[in-house]
């Protein structure tokens, strides 16, 4: 046996003291009396009459030194040699994604999984070590490695529920990090406690040196698996919801639907039945201008009307989008002769506000997209300049001659100018040739004719974007075709810098990245804002930082450190997970039944010595105040 704490032995003088206290005869105090009768009386009854008598302070001394060499061997922490040896060090991995928020038994399945890693804590001996582990959506060390249960059991009551996925491996990988940081020659051990809805799972709980302990059973679920929105192709106004609805059960659903609703008025209503794994999938159309927050939700007709679907998750049960308000356009156009055409594909745009000219002006509506048809100003105007068929020359170009009949065979797919537009069908004569400038750099050619001169091109400047489309509007077919008011919108899009475009809908776990904007009154403060109301600061504007992972369903928004402020940027933030939503646990799951199960004994078994040491001490304490109690000593 060794001590861990041996220079406590020097408590031990203490017996010196104690022993000197009880070999000191008390010197008695003289005091006149009137008659010593009765203390001869009392003498004689209390006269020492047996061995046992003349040694009651001597037991009681013994008693005391007893009791302080307890007490001192306690204060060295004696231990035995194989204790060092056999030292375990165990990291608890604990499931907090989406799927442990299914409450398929009257509470969630993560309250149970804390209650069985409590049991694992209480599994610790003497000298073992534990780490804590949250396997969510961004793998975490809740709890460093150490011996103490009442900081284990806190870190895993600290452990929050989030919607993000399970990220079993990397909390594996973290986890077998950790092992691998203590001593060598310990017995080292993973154990998770997951309902085992995540990728690989079975392989993953497989691995060698897990023990993996399962909560939850397999339960029925019904999820919104999909939910995007885009802006239409050809409405400016309108937008298009891609939503599926999945049944990860193996029985069929009741009669449910599907409501969606902007800004809380309906928008469209879909009744869904499905069939064991069904799934059903369909693109909704609708138009809005004003914006907004899109919202889709599973529910059924219930006494007081619509409820809630009533299955053990609910996160994918509701599914959000942003939609931002459009903003109208200034448009100038500028045709000498006048263009029906272009006319009309410009003002059948809801979001154009055009005025018309056949003079070339002097002055421009404030922030508008100058369009010019054929006559162009000898110098381009600043701001975003569209031009079609151009007969004149300019500083950006001269004219050159015409190309009777040009085929399109060079395309710019990746270009958000030509997003949706095909041309290498379309009749196109009398297209223009141009001669660029130097002081139109080298313009990006988004449609070419196969004798290499550029039909559709967008020029770089510093005063703003120019595009400049060859192509007699009078001659061919391509006002006609479905590409050109395509062309015109996305052209309008790209000028105004895409304000009012849709952000993509992100998964839980996802990462964005923004740059925050400076304040017009200089650098200032922002905050990341949960679809719950708490918020974390962010850096200062001006520059670019990635959010994220988000774990939380719902709307998050970038909003200025100041009362009432607007958000520059919201995220709709969806579970669209099947991994989390499926709440049927994978068969061949190597798990045991709970947590007493995984070989980690602890109890009375596992204290150390100097807690026995203590509780005798305290057994002596109790039987020297019973003996003296019934004056068996003094």
């Amino acid at each position: 046996m060794s001590l861990a704490n041996p220079t406590a032995l020097l408590w031990a003088l203490l017996v010196l003291p104690v022993v000197v206290f009880y070999v000191l005869k008390i010197r008695l105090k003289r005091v006149p009396v009137s008659t010593v009768i009765f203390w001869r009386q009392i003498f004689d009854e209390k006269k020492p009459r047996s061995l046992w008598q003349r040694l009651r302070h001597l037991v009681s001394l013994l008693c005391q030194v007893v009791l302080l060499g307890l007490l001192v061997a306690a204060l060295a922490e004696p231990f035995f040699a194989g204790e060092a040896t056999t030292a375990r060090r165990v990291v608890l991995v604990i499931d907090n994604s989406a799927s442990m928020n299914a409450a398929d038994g009257g509470e969630s399945r993560l309250a149970r999984a804390k209650a069985e890693a409590r049991q694992v804590v209480r599994g610790l001996r003497y000298r073992d070590e534990m780490a804590v582990v949250a396997a969510g959506a961004q793998p975490r060390v809740a709890c460093g490695l150490t011996g103490h249960q009442k900081t284990l059991r806190a870190a895993v009551e600290g452990i929050e529920p989030t919607d993000g996925p399970t990220k079993l491996a990397d909390a594996l990988a973290l986890a077998r990090r950790l092992a691998a940081d203590t001593a060598g020659g310990a017995d080292c051990r993973i154990v998770v406690v997951s309902d085992g809805c995540a990728e690989d799972a079975a392989a993953l709980a497989a691995g060698e040196g897990v023990r993996f302990v399962a909560v939850g059973a397999k339960v029925a679920n019904v999820a919104i698996t999909r939910f995007q929105v885009r802006r239409s192709t050809i409405d400016p106004i309108g937008y298009e919801i891609l939503a599926e609805v999945t049944n990860l059960a193996d029985e069929p659903t009741g009669d449910f639907r599907l409501a969606v609703a902007l800004n809380g008025n309906t928008v469209d209503v879909k009744p869904l039945k499905l069939g064991p794994n069904g799934r059903w999938g369909e693109v909704l159309e609708s138009t809005t201008a004003d914006g907004g927050l899109l919202t889709a939700t599973l529910v059924v007709k219930g006494e007081k009307g619509d409820e809630p679907y009533p299955d053990a998750l609910a996160a994918d049960n509701t599914a959000v989008a942003v939609l931002p308000k459009r903003e109208p356009t200034p448009v100038h156009l500028h045709s000498p002769g006048g263009n029906l055409f272009l006319q009309k594909v410009l003002e059948a745009n809801p979001l154009v506000r055009l005025t018309t000219s056949k003079e070339l002006p002097k002055e421009y509506p404030a922030g508008a997209v100058k369009v010019f048809h054929r006559e162009v100003p000898a110098k381009l105007p600043p701001g975003p300049v569209l031009v079609v068929d151009p007969t004149g020359g300019c500083d950006l170009w001269t004219p050159g001659e015409k190309i009777p009949s040009p085929v399109v065979t060079q395309q710019d797919k990746d270009s958000p100018l030509m997003a949706h537009v095909r041309l290498d069908n379309v009749l196109l004569p009398d297209a223009r040739r141009l001669n660029f400038t130097p002081a139109a750099g080298k313009p990006l050619v988004l449609a070419g004719a196969a004798t290499g001169d550029p039909l559709f091109a967008l020029i770089d400047r510093p005063e703003g974007k120019v595009a400049v489309l060859t192509v007699n509007l009078d001659l061919g077919d391509l006002p006609f075709r479905t590409a050109f008011p395509i062309l015109a919108m996305n052209t309008l899009g790209v000028f105004t810098g895409g304000e009012g475009e849709l952000r993509e809908a992100l998964p839980t776990g996802a990462t964005a990245e923004v740059s925050l904007p400076v304040s017009a009154a200089g650098v200032s403060e922002y905050l990341l804002r949960a679809p719950d109301g708490s918020t974390r600061k962010l850096p200062a504007g001006g520059v670019k930082t990635t959010l994220g992972p988000f774990d939380r369903c719902g709307v998050w928004a970038v909003v200025p450190n100041a009362p009432g402020a607007a958000p520059v940027e919201e995220f709709a933030v969806n579970l669209m997970n099947k991994a989390e939503s499926d709440l049927r646990p994978p068969d061949g799951l190597p798990a045991v039944a709970t947590a007493a199960e995984t070989g980690l004994v602890g109890g009375l078994s596992g204290r150390p010595v100097w807690w026995y040491l203590a509780g005798l001490a305290g057994l002596f304490v109790a039987v020297e105040w019973y003996l003296y109690q019934r004056r068996w000593i003094s």
